[in-house]
């Protein structure tokens, strides 16, 4: 990070095959786990999440539509 000490950003990337297509609790199991489970590091924060398209075709959508969900949002 710039003007910061001690400080840095770090890109981290996953080969697709690593994860189980179409779950959630699996992609953010792995990252979490793995990421947030150095010892080395005192503070880290997650400031982005890119899911290629083709991963994301894999979730299958809320079990009763989007729609429903929605207005329960609403």
């Amino acid at each position: 990070v710039a003007g910061e000490e001690n400080q840095y950003i770090a890109y981290v990337a996953y080969p697709l095959d690593l994860f189980e297509e179409g779950s959630v609790t699996n992609l953010f199991t792995s990252i979490v786990g793995n990421v947030f489970g150095f010892k080395a590091l005192r503070a880290l924060r997650l400031e982005d999440l890119r899911i290629p398209p083709s991963y994301s075709k894999t979730f299958q959508g809320p079990p009763h539509g989007i729609q429903v969900e929605r207005d329960k949002l609403n």
